[in-house]
């Protein structure tokens, strides 16, 4: 890798005809990505891409002019300091705001890059460009504000709010609570049934976690082999997956826990339990409250169906265990 000091005037406007080109190209993905969900925003990407592609054009016409047609094979990967683009297909269905700082930190890049070119360079038209250049890139966040302020209208925001929310919803707290009430219900009866069958609590930890942790991979793999989001905009399939998976474990987790205690203490046995149970019935209403809040289930109806559910399958388990 070259170092900044060290790259000719040549080779300066080939970075930034090339820096120019990949920042257009990335933010005409940032619309397209955000066409669909946030159309608005898009229009601003758009805008964006527009302008670097204009400050490409007059790149082009200086070297042109200067040195000929030939461009150099330097990129600004080559150039040590400059931070490295995440790559395109890491750029799909990131959240609206990760992708407006994303761009935040191009412009800012740009015109740090510019002002140091312009320092830099002997000759005068080259210097007047970079020094514009420099200019036109530190004004992009008066830009982006002033095109946020025409296009994204208060009523545009409240529509992009509630898409966000959606996807919000979509992409964490669906998976999130499928894999929270799996792990918290499904593993009540195993784990009570152990418990009260051999009124041992060490053995009663070892049926929980394997429940537990057996249940987060299956709830997980299920969950990201479910669907691709390609369609229904629920993003990536293995992020789901893993949010699912790790809830599950987590809601069997929660009323495994208790059993760690030592089956030496008086009482251990009646401890754990009592313990557990309490648990199980911060976690129930915990779902009820979470399904009430973001899914828009009846609060009652999300009641009865959790925590009614819940203490029937605890039930089971006892009776099993007991028999």
């Amino acid at each position: 890798m070259k170092n900044f000091a060290d790259l000719t005037e040549r080779q300066v406007l080939a970075v930034a005809i090339s820096a120019e080109e990949e920042d257009s190209r990335i933010y005409m993905t940032f619309a397209e990505d955000l066409k669909e969900r946030y159309p608005d925003s898009a229009k601003l990407f758009e805008e964006m891409a527009e302008e670097e592609r204009g400050h490409r054009h007059k790149l082009l016409e200086l070297y042109q002019q200067r040195f000929g047609p030939n461009l150099p094979p330097i990129r600004r990967e080559d150039v040590k300091g400059f931070l490295r683009r995440r790559p395109v297909w890491l750029t799909k269905n990131l959240p609206l705001d990760t992708i407006r700082k994303e761009a935040e930190t191009m412009e800012f890049e740009a015109e740090r890059f510019y002002i140091k070119a312009a320092e830099q360079a002997q000759d005068v038209a080259v210097r007047r460009l970079l020094g514009d250049l420099a200019e036109a890139e530190k004004g992009h966040e008066k830009t982006a504000v002033k095109l946020t302020d025409e296009i994204l209208s208060p009523d545009v925001r409240k529509a992009e709010d509630r898409t966000r929310r959606r996807v919000f919803i979509l992409q964490y707290v669906q998976p999130g609570l499928a894999g929270l009430m799996d792990g918290s219900v499904s593993t009540l009866a195993p784990l009570f049934a152990a418990a009260f069958a051999t009124h041992h609590n060490w053995q009663t930890f070892l049926v929980g976690l394997a429940a537990s942790i057996g249940a987060g991979i299956s709830m997980g793999f299920a969950e990201a082999l479910s669907d691709d989001g390609s369609l229904t905009g629920r993003g990536s399939p293995w992020l789901r997956g893993l949010t699912c998976g790790l809830m599950t474990t987590i809601g069997g987790l929660g009323h495994t826990m208790p059993y760690l205690v030592p089956d030496a203490w008086p009482d251990a046995f009646w401890i754990a339990t009592v313990i557990a149970c309490a648990v199980v019935f911060f976690e129930l209403w915990a779902i009820a409250y979470i399904r009430a809040r973001y899914m828009d289930t009846p609060f009652l109806q999300a009641v009865f169906q959790i925590v009614l559910g819940g203490a029937i399958v605890l039930g089971i388990g006892i009776l099993i265990g007991a028999a």
